[in-house]
């Protein structure tokens, strides 16, 4: 994109006069233009959903780090979403890779609310949402892919009622071109295989043979304790394939799936007020320059490295009115980060923890910007490393359940050629536990316990990251190595996964 497209988007993208607020839950981080209540309900909502996943499921509610909530971004519709990315087409509503944590845009007006063959915004954020916290329970434990999606789709289409009770389960039509289709993903196939997620087709039936099954069995009590039993055995430790054969797959399932298929009505199951008690929720306004900002900040956060300069540009020009606002400068500090302007960085972090002393954003910031100065510089003396680390440990002390701040302290050894220090071993591992889903993190998880000789933990790492949605451009790279492991290889699988990036 021009620079001159840039400016264009600075002044399209200028927040109107309404006030930019922030709601705050256990699990989420909510930005919203309007009033606080706005804001507040977009959080209670999505409160109230993740209770409903973990009821249904009875699944345990670990603590939080206040900058490790998941991020939302409320815009009036998908044309703003479009707008601030610099986007023609529809734009991915939740991404959980963003390096800082998980995040979101939530659309209150989209084409696709009324449409049956489509998932609206929310029936995706609910979908990627499941998936994040199915993985951060899971434990140490391989999840198998038809689980982890059949469940996503069964809670995507969750409702929320004006009395506060949700219903879940409910058919998600958008599936069903495919979620008859046994001869791509029959019964057996479908609980050992994963789809190819590049081929849309195969995809589509995987993820509605997935739903599909996951809806057989749960709404009929046998049948419920028979998945009860399924998953028991995976987490007892018992193979996928041994646990697999307890569902009986194959032409006898197909057969019975494919007659469920059919039916005219579908069932689902409505969880009461009561059974979705949730936390406080807070809400506050922007200040002036974080409100400035609020365009750069989602199209940073979405867009990244391929849109730098873009974001630049409209950054400085947001920022430049608020010197002495720390949001806004943590902001022009990421942007300048991003571009490749470390001093640059390294000055808007100082002037943002000027502002804020307990930032930190600022003080992740800073502290990149000093590891990217000392890399470029080649800089080998210690002390310099250790002054930049200093502000990793210090937003670690700030919010202890945030992993963002240890994973690059651990990071900062591999930028400066240095062999990770105890310490810096543990605090990744320690990341991991905080932020299970995290690609790169359970990447360099799974090295670091492949070279502690735990290789079974190492298989769980690195399984979803081979089979699962979001293994990206990494995903071949961990089949090769789990071969490895397969072939009682350990040396083979950490040359590759010290050579893939």
């Amino acid at each position: 994109m021009k620079l001159v497209l840039a400016t264009f988007l600075v002044v399209m993208a200028t927040p109107a006069c309404a006030e930019w607020q922030l709601a705050q839950s256990k699990h989420f981080a909510v930005y919203s233009e309007g009033p606080p209540d706005k804001a507040r309900a977009v959080a209670a909502r999505l409160e109230r959903f993740d209770k409903a996943v973990r009821v249904a499921l009875k699944l345990p509610d670990p603590e939080t780090g206040p900058n490790a909530r998941v991020t939302i971004f409320v815009t009036p519709s998908i044309d703003d979403v479009r707008r601030i990315m610099g986007l023609k087409g529809t734009p991915d509503f939740y991404q959980s890779q963003s390096p800082a944590g998980a995040f979101g845009f939530f659309p209150q007006k989209n084409e696709n609310d009324q449409s049956r063959l489509t998932p609206t915004p929310l029936m995706v954020l609910q979908h990627n949402y499941t998936h994040q916290i199915l993985y951060s329970t899971w434990g140490d434990t391989v999840m198998p892919i038809w689980l982890s999606e059949g469940f996503a789709e069964f809670f995507a289409t969750t409702r929320s009622s004006p009395d506060g009770s949700m219903t879940v389960g409910a058919l998600p039509e958008y599936r069903w071109d495919g979620v008859d289709e046994s001869n791509m993903f029959s019964s057996d196939r479908l609980i050992a295989d994963s789809p190819d997620y590049a081929d849309h087709r195969q995809a589509q039936t995987y993820f509605g043979r997935s739903w599909l099954l996951i809806d057989y069995m749960v709404f009929n009590p046998e049948r419920a304790k028979l998945l009860a039993a399924y998953i028991a055995a995976l987490k007892s430790g018992k193979p996928a394939g041994e646990a697999g054969r307890m569902l009986d797959p194959g032409l006898g399932l197909d057969i019975k799936m494919n007659t469920y298929g059919t039916r005219a009505t579908w069932r689902s199951a409505t969880l009461s007020p009561d059974q979705l008690m949730t936390g406080d929720i807070t809400t506050c306004a922007l200040t002036a320059g974080e409100a400035a900002v609020m365009p750069a900040r989602m199209r940073s956060r979405a867009a990244g490295a391929t849109a730098a300069q873009d974001v630049l540009v409209q950054a400085r020009a947001l920022a430049a009115p608020f010197p002495n606002d720390a949001g806004a400068q943590n902001e022009l500090a990421q942007a300048e980060y991003d571009a490749g302007n470390f001093a640059l960085s390294e000055a808007a972090s100082e002037r943002a923890l000027a502002a804020d002393k307990g930032s930190v954003e600022a003080m992740i910031h800073l502290g990149q910007a000093l590891t990217a100065l000392a890399a470029k510089a080649g800089n080998t003396d210690p002390a310099v490393w250790t002054t930049a680390r200093r502000w990793f440990l210090a937003a670690n002390k700030a919010d202890p359940l945030y992993f963002y701040p240890v994973q690059l302290y651990y990071s900062s050894f591999r930028t400066a050629n240095q062999s990770p220090a105890p310490a810096a071993r543990k605090a990744l591992l320690y990341a991991y536990t905080l932020n299970i889903t995290n690609v790169t993190i359970r990447w360099e998880a799974a090295r670091l316990l492949l070279e502690d000789g735990a290789t079974e933990s190492a298989r769980v790492a690195l399984f979803p990251i081979a089979f699962g949605e979001s293994g990206g451009t990494r995903a071949n790279a961990a089949r090769k190595v789990l071969a490895a492991l397969d072939a009682r290889d350990p040396a083979a699988a950490l040359a590759v996964l010290g050579t893939s990036k």
